[in-house]
């Protein structure tokens, strides 16, 4: 029997007081929520760009921590924007400001509540447990972002403040990332998600909605803060210096750029594109040296079949060797332990074995880390059950994104679901290097992403014929687009 925590020896005075603070919040945003539409917008835009700030203490409170264990949650996380999170999807519920029902079922849900049900009875019987309950917890949290994105996000109003809370975000990143190169002289700037792949992550995943966003029918002003967003998010993934990240991120650009700009020469185009090549050229030349030491460091092969390093290979074999073993996982967040115990020794890696899982706070011990691949992390926790259901969810995303691609419509709520789909390539690609997509803000902002996802489908659905008269009348040359909003639209 492997031994688990024990809650009275984790639990601590601020934990209590943390718990009251959070829960008078939730029921404070509840009713603002639910009274005030102004507040509940203030609430969601607060979601979307203060996500990056997820995982600063301020911000939240991590209950039963073991804060040392190398796995991707180390306890129970809570923070102000699950209590944002969750009032917004009581206030949509309660009050809706839309003329649409007041609740639908979100496309992809089904899959995505199969594998909270399986990841569930992972966790129940596996050993240890409690590791997996943090992350299962995480995933809960998850599933309500999607919800409540989803349950908001119904006009073409909500859309615009999605985007602009998503420019406002990616800004922030940009700025960070640019002090920490030039003025705190970082050879890899982590932005304020504390690691530079994270960071590469966030904007491969928000970039292209922010791109498609600027390239759609949205209002002027609109269109202009998207753009600064992306060209800031292009110089903060290029200052992370992200071997994946960087190509990946011109990757999705080029499929957004392929998918909504019309091809036809024009004098601004030409100014414009001579205006991006020269700020690419100085920023590349400035990072120059980095990005070919970076580069350079280690080649594939070396990173995946050479067995006398510790590159990424060695997370795929491990990962054979555990379903070999366990073809049901070895259980949800418990990669670290039992790499550290077994797998890792087993292939001439030592780590230091969790034991009882009683460390002393001053001490640093050597442990596995997750396994920099999310497919093979999830195969080797939940086993090949688990990571088919994992796969056919990743399917389901890209397939619902997949529907906004066969018309090349400027609609902002046509366009942002081409924005969606790269969204879900990049972090999909990035996450074959990487497990980060698990870590907090990443898991928020894309689940917010999905929820607004499956709202663009529902609408496309149920409001195809008005779009397209929109659309037809748009693509006249002889005819001015309508005086009237179009369906969905909205002050804000």
């Amino acid at each position: 029997m492997i031994p688990n925590p024990t809650p009275e020896s984790i639990v601590q005075t601020k934990d209590f007081l943390a718990a009251s603070l959070l829960l008078a919040a939730t029921c404070g945003g509840i009713f603002l929520s639910s009274v005030s539409y102004r507040a509940r917008a203030l609430m969601f835009i607060s979601l979307i760009a203060g996500a990056v700030f997820v995982d600063y203490e301020l911000v939240g409170v991590e209950f039963m921590s073991l804060f040392w264990y190398r796995g991707t949650t180390r306890g129970f996380e809570m923070t102000i924007f699950d209590v944002l999170a969750f009032s917004v999807f009581v206030g949509s519920l309660i009050s809706p400001h839309h003329p649409h029902g007041r609740w639908f079922w979100p496309a992809g849900i089904g899959l995505l509540v199969a594998l909270l049900g399986y990841s569930l009875l992972s966790v129940l019987t596996a050993e240890p447990y409690l590791t997996g309950m943090f992350e299962w917890h995480k995933m809960l949290r998850g599933a309500l972002v999607v919800c409540a994105a989803a349950a908001y996000v119904r006009t073409e109003r909500e859309l615009r403040q999605f985007v602009f809370a998503l420019g406002g975000a990616a800004l922030i990143e940009a700025l960070f990332a640019v002090k920490q190169r030039y003025l705190n002289d970082m050879d890899r700037s982590p932005g304020t998600v504390l690691h530079p792949n994270t960071l590469s992550m966030y904007f491969c995943t928000v970039t292209p909605v922010l791109a498609a966003a600027a390239l759609s029918r949205f209002p002027g002003w609109l269109r202009t803060w998207c753009a600064l967003a992306v060209g800031g998010a292009a110089v903060g993934t290029l200052l992370t210096v992200s071997r994946a990240g960087i190509p990946i991120f011109a990757v999705t650009m080029a499929g957004v750029g392929l998918w909504c700009i019309d091809w036809r020469i024009t004098a601004r185009k030409l100014a414009i594109s001579c205006v991006v090549a020269v700020a690419a050229f100085v920023v590349v030349r400035g990072s120059w040296n980095v990005l070919v030491e970076r580069f350079t460091q280690a080649t594939l092969e070396q990173e995946y079949l050479d067995p006398n390093k510790e590159g990424r290979g060695v997370y795929l074999r491990w990962a054979a060797a555990i379903l070999e073993d366990h073809p049901h996982g070895v259980g949800l967040n418990n990669w670290s332990y039992y790499v550290s115990r077994k797998y890792g020794p087993e292939l001439g890696y030592y780590y230091e074995d969790y034991g009882n899982f009683e460390h002393a706070e001053t001490e640093v011990r050597p442990h596995a880390a997750p396994a920099h691949n999310l497919f093979a992390l999830t195969a080797g926790e939940l086993g090949y059950a688990g990571a088919i259901i994992f796969a056919l969810l990743w399917l389901r995303w890209l397939q619902l994104g997949a529907k906004f691609l066969w018309r090349r419509w400027a609609e902002p709520m046509h366009r942002v679901g081409v924005g969606l789909f790269f969204g879900t390539c990049g972090i999909f690609l990035q996450s074959m290097t990487e497990w980060t997509y698990r870590q907090t803000v990443i898991h928020f902002t894309f689940s917010a992403m999905l929820g607004v996802l499956a709202s663009l489908v529902w609408f496309r659905r149920h409001s195809a014929p008005a779009v397209v008269l929109r659309q037809a009348a748009a693509e006249d040359e002889e005819a001015e687009l309508p005086v009237a909003e179009p369906i969905g639209a909205g002050r804000w």
